[in-house]
């Protein structure tokens, strides 16, 4: 069984209640992994989630660690969460570069990259999620913007496929899109990349082919909110995922 990590979708709100003199903060933990989840179980993917607050320590340091996974998937989660780890930023001691080695397991080993849409994706909220700064920028099928790349359309926008790529693996069985809230704006620049499908002019689904392995960017969210629930409830969206993985691990 072919197995794919996905790093990041979760996050953590913490809402100050103020009762007039008195005030007090709860928290409280969530997740939106279990859509684009469910989706590769579905496909016959044995599938593995690092949550953002503990990538730090728990995504693979190693390549023996990360080479048994075929597709690892990048979904809300800024650059820090991998290349600052606790004993790096508190203790100044020297650890491997997990970037450096998703670089290795796409170009050397042969695997799958995977950057999905969201606020700390690509450049994201206010450019803090900054990949475009990082190594991942030179087999990424996209440009990176340098500032914070959100388009919110709050009326909707609709993706289009791309009619001379309508016959790519990836957009097997995919007519037409439903309505997106917003997505993360790229340039597409990169020399031997594909665009399969635009949103507003820009790079919605777009794939390259980096050395010995495959990459995608997939450039709204996986989940609310810029996914909307006609996107969850499309029939499209479990075809969209296996198919991904069909051409990420080569089995298109």
């Amino acid at each position: 069984m072919k197995k794919v990590l996905i790093a990041g979708e979760s996050w953590i709100n913490i809402t100050t209640h103020i009762k007039g003199f008195d005030s007090f903060q709860t928290t409280v933990y969530k997740e939106g992994v279990k859509y684009i989840r469910n989706a590769f179980e579905l496909a016959g993917y044995e599938v593995t989630h690092i949550p953002n607050h503990l990538a730090a320590t728990e995504f693979p340091d190693n390549m023996e660690e990360l080479g048994q996974y075929d597709i690892v998937a990048l979904s809300d989660i800024g650059s820090n969460n991998l290349l600052l780890s606790q004993s790096v930023f508190s203790d100044g001691r020297q650890k491997s570069n997990k970037l450096e080695l998703l670089y290795d397991f796409v170009t050397k080993n042969g695997k799958g990259l995977l950057m999905i849409g969201g606020y700390m994706s690509f450049a994201g909220y206010d450019g803090k999620a900054r990949y475009g700064e990082t190594i991942l920028q030179k087999i990424l099928p996209v440009s990176i913007l340098k500032h914070d790349d959100r388009q919110e359309f709050p009326e909707g926008c609709r993706p289009l496929v791309c009619e001379e790529k309508r016959d790519h693996p990836v957009l097997e069985g995919i007519k037409e899109w439903p309505v997106i809230l917003g997505y993360n704006k790229t340039v597409a620049d990169r020399p031997g990349a594909e665009v399969l499908s635009t949103v507003e002019g820009d790079p919605f689904i777009a794939v390259s082919e980096p050395g010995n392995g495959r990459c995608a960017v997939f450039t709204t969210d996986c989940a609310p909110h810029w996914c909307t629930e006609e996107f969850l409830k499309w029939e499209g969206y479990n075809r969209l995922w296996k198919n991904m993985g069909s051409w990420l691990t080569h089995c298109e």
